[in-house]
């Protein structure tokens, strides 16, 4: 080596990338350009060759003479057979100040080192870790998915992994980071030796040994995904029992590290991610696994999930901790439909067993404690789910391909709590159809099901499909064909795919006749769809077939096939793009707007299309009952069961929906109808809103003063569309007029149509009528001589899609305390949803799919809120409230603010535990009369404009003249 070559080498480096290769000489040079190519420039190249045998060592020695003083490369003796030894080469080898990891079928980001080295540089961090982005990159699109995104929203600086255990427990990668070199050698930081998995237990130490860790929201590694790889990854070979092995003995290794160190909240946080994410990546082939396979994996996870400390399987999601608890029993027979159910979202994959009013996932295991915490599935509302929404395992049991292309198919499908009744009448039909959307115009293949009847738990069915018959595929695009079982029971239906566990299906390929072409195939292939289910596959037999598809196949991938995919994608994008939001702006704003008002027409809707119920309602029955001539057009989201027959539905954001509202004379609603549609000066917007504040709203809210000028421009301007804005009390004025800046001539002080019915309500009473309660009652099965408590509180967030509500108070104590005296109603905001157990039916009665609140209200004999809107209006009934307010400090200080303190105001008293409501609920009698003051001056200062006859006074003022 020459002076300025050897001076350079001697020399220190800013930072070194250790990049490993083993047998992978085509990607490696693409690897390296990734660092060569970085914007910052003091970095080096170190290749380390695990001992490959194809040839990378040469390519890694080819690199280091063409970028000479910059590329090294290094070769290790032997195959090390892991990852760990040869990036611990590299460590030794690094003369930078900092290290970086790169594998060799995997890229940095352009400024990967700049952001790292500067972010360790600023903060001092022995450790800086960015952003992993996982590109997969021969799927469609070359998806992208961020590793843990959410750990690097923003720049954090911790003293210690401690102040952020999700990092330790989630991002295990040593790649997407970079290292003081001289932080790994004085703390001895190195790579476990001949154990696959060896990122997890290096990172461990490291995190932990690191007295500073800085973490960037930039991108700066890039983990490209290879699934059609002919060799796979670590990673990918999840199916090997050493694969497995390796990955126990390396969580072993990491669980006696937070012991040494006393760590034991951080024991049970990683824990919960081996119950959530480990296990689960194994356990998804479980099911397909021979016998011999089960009783050794059985094997090695019973002594390790033993280990595991309880907290863990409450922390975990139900499915999640019912698989790892009845894998560590060896229960496979209860374990196999929990793993279905885990791969199936909401698949009911058991019969379920119910005692003592608590469902459980099995009658087995009841006498171990933590059994009977773990297989409880209550909450999971299976029992609460009628039979068309369920989603029930059906295990094929029997699978023959018979001569002349029949197919004989038996199966068991689960019957959750004898919910299909043995008197009740069954039938059943196999559904075949593409799984190509594109083609799935052709319409699915149906037959009938010859037997369907009971045996034991179960319902079983038998079946011949004339596959070879009738299945006629196009040939080329609807290359997989899925099968369903459609189950009839006295004219409702659900539908089932059909599980393959322990039947053989694979190799018994059906003669088929494809309507374009068997010059590709000519026969239907049975297997496994990736989440178990039965389908099928068009396949060629002879070589010759196998030939044409292989040169159809060239065509498709060559440039023929380019254009006419480019012309299908144009196709698709332009149906794509007239469906479209954009699209559907511009054709209400350039098209509908230009067509002519159609007098007499009112759009109305409440709460975004999703209920038939409020003061739109109110209003709407109010003209009906006068019996006005008037078109009216009622916009629903979901399902139009329950709006009126009378009116014109238009589903939300459809094209009728936009028209309808383009051309009407009037738009009543409660909430508001799309921002970015303009209203016309010849319509009349009636917003009636939906109740007054005690949140703050508007403009008033922190999170729309940090909005820029034009982003708030565009707030007002769908604010101003308001022609008319109901007022119930000068509180609105001071809140709701000045929070949506409305001007002194929108606002109508009539008091809110919705609540007509119970201010009459209270009326009747104090004239001595008496409560009548009405059909409503009836309906609910709530007996004469016991009272109604509603509980009605507001939205609450869960962090997950479901918002499921979760009751603050224990139902079960609720029913055995108050069942004799009470029947509680509990109605759940609509963006929530709630699950009672069966323990209490008849005590506790769900009434959220209910449209319309008012009617709830005027039955109730009390109310439980908390800071929902349903308060303003219950008080005009003069009954007893009871807050329920458990979370007081944290919604009021830590979310967007209240307009006045509650506690000062407040109709009755506020509870902040599930004792004291409890406690209110006993002393009743006592709250009625302690509270009539509080209520009378709730009422004053809340709802002064509440007379009783909002809805007509709205009618006469803007609709008489449309009398017949």
């Amino acid at each position: 080596m020459d002076g300025p070559l050897l001076r350079r080498w001697c020399s220190v480096t800013e930072i070194s990338v250790v990049v490993i290769v083993y047998n992978d000489a085509e990607r490696l040079p693409v690897a390296v350009e990734s660092v060569l190519g970085q914007s910052f420039g003091d970095v080096e190249v170190v290749i380390v060759d695990d001992c490959s045998t194809d040839g990378s060592f040469g390519v890694a020695r080819g690199l280091a003479e063409r970028f000479p003083g910059r590329v090294r490369a290094f070769q290790l003796e032997e195959n090390s057979g892991a990852g760990g030894e040869p990036r611990n080469r590299g460590i030794r080898e690094a003369v930078g100040r900092y290290v970086m990891f790169l594998d060799s079928d995997d890229v940095l980001e352009r400024d990967a080192c700049r952001n790292l080295v500067e972010a360790a540089h600023r903060t001092g961090a022995d450790l800086v870790s960015g952003l992993c982005v996982r590109v997969h990159v021969d799927a469609p699109g070359q998806k992208r998915d961020e590793w843990y995104g959410w750990l690097y929203r923003q720049t954090r600086v911790l003293e210690s992994v401690e102040e952020l255990p999700d990092l330790f427990v989630w991002d295990t990668l040593s790649t997407n980071k970079c290292y003081r070199r001289d932080f790994l050698l004085e703390r001895g930081l190195w790579f476990p030796k001949g154990v696959f998995y060896e990122d997890l237990q290096f990172i461990a130490e490291a995190y932990l040994a690191a007295e500073r860790i800085a973490l960037i929201p930039n991108q700066v590694y890039f983990w490209q995904v290879f699934r059609g790889a002919a060799v796979k990854s670590v990673t990918n070979r999840r199916h090997e029992l050493g694969n497995y092995a390796h990955r126990l003995e390396v969580h072993r290794r990491i669980d006696a590290m937070l012991e040494e160190r006393g760590l034991g909240e951080l024991r049970r946080a990683k824990d919960v991610k081996f119950l959530k994410h480990d296990l689960v990546l194994h356990l998804r082939d479980l099911p397909f696994r021979d016998e011999e396979f089960r009783r050794e994996f059985g094997r090695l996870s019973a002594g390790y999930l033993a280990t595991l400390d309880p907290v863990a399987f409450e922390r975990a999601q139900p499915l999640q901790a019912i698989c790892g608890y009845l894998l560590g029993r060896g229960d496979w027979a209860q374990l196999v439909p929990a793993v279905d159910a885990l791969m199936n979202a909401g698949k009911v994959a058991v019969p379920l067993v119910e005692e003592d009013g608590r469902v459980y996932w099995c009658g087995e295991h009841l006498d171990d404690a933590l059994g009977r915490q773990v297989l409880d599935v209550t909450g999971l509302g299976y029992h609460a789910r009628p039979l068309e929404q369920m989603f029930l395992r059906n295990e094929l049991t029997e699978f023959a391909v018979l001569a002349g292309g029949g197919v004989r198919l038996a199966g068991r499908v689960v019957n959750p709590l004898g919910m299909i009744g043995t008197e009740a009448r069954l039938g059943a039909r196999l559904v075949f159809s593409a799984r190509r959307r594109a083609v799935q115009g052709l319409g699915p293949v149906s037959f009938e099901v010859a037997v369907v009847r009971h045996e034991g738990e179960a319902v079983v069915w038998e079946a011949v499909a004339d596959v070879g018959g009738r299945l006629r595929p196009l040939g080329l695009v609807d290359l997989v064909w899925d099968v369903r079982l459609v189950l009839e029971v006295d004219g409702r239906c659900t539908t089932t795919r059909l599980s393959v566990a322990d039947v053989e299906v694979a190799g018994r390929e059906v003669a088929v006749r494809p309507r374009l072409t068997r010059m590709v195939a000519d026969h239907v292939r049975p297997h496994v769809s990736a989440r178990g289910h039965l389908a099928f596959e068009l396949v060629g037999r002879d070589p010759q077939r196998a030939r044409a598809r292989e040169w159809i196949g060239r065509g498709v991938r060559g440039r023929p096939g380019a254009v006419a995919k480019s012309g299908y994608r144009q196709v698709r994008a332009v149906r794509r793009s007239l469906v479209s939001g954009e699209a559907k702006l511009r054709a209400y704003h350039e098209v509908f707007l230009r067509l002519p008002v159609r007098k007499r027409t009112v759009v109305f809707e409440s709460h975004l299309g999703r209920q038939f119920s409020d003061s739109p309602r109110a209003v709407y029955e109010e003209m009906r009952r006068q019996g006005l001539e008037f078109e009216a057009f009622w916009s629903y989201a979901e399902d139009p069961g329950e709006f009126p027959a009378e009116a014109t539905l238009v589903r939300r954001w459809s094209l009728p929906y936009l028209k309808a509202l383009a051309q009407a004379e009037f738009w009543v609603d409660n909430q508001s109808f799309p921002l970015k549609l303009a209203k016309r000066a010849q319509t009349t917007y009636v917003q009636t809103w939906h109740g007054s504040a005690l949140k703050k709203m508007g403009f008033d809210t922190p999170a729309q003063k940090t909005l820029t000028r034009a982003q708030q421009a565009e707030q007002q301007t769908a604010l101003d569309r308001f022609d008319r804005f109901l007022i119930r009390s000068e509180h609105d004025v001071r809140t709701l007029a000045r929070a949506f800046r409305l001007p002194e001539r929108a606002l109508l002080r009539v008091g809110y149509p919705r609540n007509d019915a119970l201010v009459r309500a209270r009326r009747r009473e104090e004239a001595g009528q008496g409560r009548v309660r009405g059909p409503l009652a009836a309906e609910l099965g709530i007996p004469e001589d016991k009272q109604v408590v509603l509980y009605a509180p507001t939205f609450r967030s869960s962090g997950a899609r479901s918002h499921r509500f979760e009751l603050p108070f224990d139902v079960e104590e609720f029913a055995a305390r108050f069942g004799e005296r009470f029947v509680l109603l509990v109605r759940s905001h609509y963006l929530n949803h709630v699950t009672l157990p069966p323990t209490v039916k008849g005590a506790v009665v769900d009434v959220s799919a209910l449209h319309d609140v008012t009617p709830l209200l005027e039955l109730a004999d009390v109310l439980v809120s908390d800071y929902s809107s349903v308060m303003f209006d219950y008080s005009l009934l003069n009954r007893p409230m009871v807050l329920f307010t458990y979370d007081f400090e944290a919604y009021v200080h830590e979310q967007r603010g209240t307009y006045f303190d509650l506690r000062e105001h407040a109709p009755g008293p506020l509870v902040h535990s599930p004792e004291a409501f409890f406690e209110a609920l006993e002393g009743l009698e006592d709250l009625e009369g302690v509270y009539a003051p509080a209520r009378a001056r709730f009422v004053a200062r809340f709802g002064e404009y509440e007379r009783g006859d909002a809805a007509r006074t709205l009618v006469e003022q803007f609709f008489s003249h449309w009398s017949r």
